[in-house]
């Protein structure tokens, strides 16, 4: 391994083997075990997680930090990318209104941004062999300081949309090196992947509050000044804390365990990747899923002008959906755990789809304010429980490439379905949002049982 990372360097812990025994890592890759071991281990590792018990081998004060830090930088880095969704719903009506456009037109903002994740989510294998995990990391930061600066200067529309390219290939890389890395880790794995989805629910609940505010500016470009600082913050907290290393050097500054690549296996990852099915299934599952969650953050606060007669703070409804969404992949984390995984798939989205009724039929704006929220809360677990579960079943020496590609291509549906509705609601009106929105969550719920 590179990066100044020699043979001499302390040991990362090792997760116990069945036999007992304890599997030791040749820094250069090299492992005893085959893949049925590698699988055996994993697996062990996940119990051992998922039971409380103490993990092995418990780092040092000095990794155990250094750990924190890493884990805390992505944190802000998932801040900012939920900040950059949440502000949409909001500024929605405001951008129609400036640029004088159509439902269907200013949904191409939502597909522009498809186009950069498809482009991110496919470059992220390829690119990640080549510059390395901290470097990506960095690139994908400071993509969002471009888009920021041009946008916050309140461009012509066509201007104003295209760099959502360049953001849309930001967030699919920041997304894939994240999720990557978090499923990567040997201490409290799934918790990590819970509170790091958190922090972006946290970044999309308050955004849509600044957002509001400046809605109702002239310069309601502004807003994209706060986001462009930012992104200046995060891109140099990304490049100080992880100093463009590559993604074993850090795993083992906090002291992680550090996963073999199998003999034979450090080649063709883009091959292994788009030949598992279980990286489709999880990838459309993903799709559907963020297509659903920002088709109701960023649609709502229209739907709720227009069809419920909200005034001028209906903006903080997309605070209150994306608010419910942090609560539930924190508060939810226990009660996902006692019921099963699965089962509380099936669970939280039957309950989202009855709510969504009560939205749909129920004319009262602080009724449907609340019932808003709630779905938020249900809906808020399953992108982390799929992520978990992408760790467990995938090979390691694949994972981040893997989960690159099933973020990004899920990060399409955050753009594709938002531009579906308005795309129908430019014929039938707003009011279609719910039947689409039902129709989508009817087809995640049946994507359940394919994994």
């Amino acid at each position: 391994m590179n990066d100044g990372v020699s043979s001499q360097t302390a040991s990362p812990p090792h997760p116990p083997q069945p036999n007992g025994g304890t599997e030791f890592l040749d820094l250069e890759g090299k492992s005893a075990t085959d893949d049925g071991r590698l699988v055996a281990d994993a697996e062990l590792r996940e119990k051992v997680e998922s039971s409380g018990s103490q993990t092995p081998a418990p780092r040092t004060r000095k990794q155990a930090v250094s750990g924190n830090i890493q884990y805390f930088a992505l944190c802000f880095s998932f801040f900012l990318l939920g900040w950059n969704d949440g502000s949409v719903g909001p500024l929605l009506p405001r951008i129609q209104g400036v640029y004088g456009v159509s439902y269907i037109v200013v949904s191409l903002f939502f597909i522009l941004s498809c186009v950069g994740s498809v482009c991110g989510a496919l470059m992220n294998v390829w690119i990640t062999d080549k510059l390395g995990f901290g470097k990506v990391l960095v690139l994908g930061a400071a993509l969002q300081i471009i888009t920021y600066s041009v946008q916050s200067a309140g461009p012509p529309f066509a201007c104003f949309i295209t760099f959502n390219i360049a953001n849309g290939i930001s967030s699919a890389l920041q997304i894939s090196q994240g999720n990557g890395f978090v499923g990567s880790l040997t201490y409290s794995k799934a918790t990590k992947m819970g509170i790091i989805h958190a922090a972006y629910g946290l970044g999309a609940f308050a955004s849509p509050f600044v957002a509001t505010r400046f809605s109702h500016m002239n310069r309601w470009s502004f807003h994209y000044l706060t986001s462009l600082g930012l992104a200046v913050c995060n891109t140099f907290i990304q490049t100080i804390v992880f100093r463009f290393r590559d993604h074993n050097t850090c795993l083992l500054e906090g002291g992680e365990y550090v996963h073999p690549v199998a003999e034979g296996k450090e080649t063709g990852k883009f091959k292994q990747i788009m030949t598992h099915k279980a990286v489709h299934f999880l990838g459309f599952f993903i799709m559907i899923y963020m297509g659903v969650e920002v088709t109701i953050g960023g649609w709502i606060v229209t739907y709720i002008i227009d069809e419920r007669h909200g005034g001028p703070k209906s903006g903080y409804i997309s605070s209150g959906f994306f608010g419910g969404l942090t609560l539930g992949r924190v508060v939810l984390l226990p009660i996902s755990k006692w019921l099963g995984e699965h089962r509380v798939f099936y669970i939280y989205a039957l309950l989202s789809l009855a709510l969504e009724f009560v939205i749909w039929f129920v004319p009262s704006l602080i009724g449907n304010a609340i019932t808003v929220s709630i779905i938020g809360l249900l809906l808020g677990p399953m992108f982390p429980i799929a992520m978990n579960r992408a760790a467990r079943i995938l090979p390691p020496w694949i994972l981040t490439g893997a989960v690159g590609w099933i973020g990004g291509f899920g990060t399409c549906g955050s753009a594709l379905v938002p531009f579906i509705t308005g795309a129908i609601a430019q014929r039938y009106g707003i009011k279609s949002l719910h039947p689409v929105y039902v129709l989508f969550l009817l087809v995640h719920e049946s994507q359940k049982v394919t994994y």
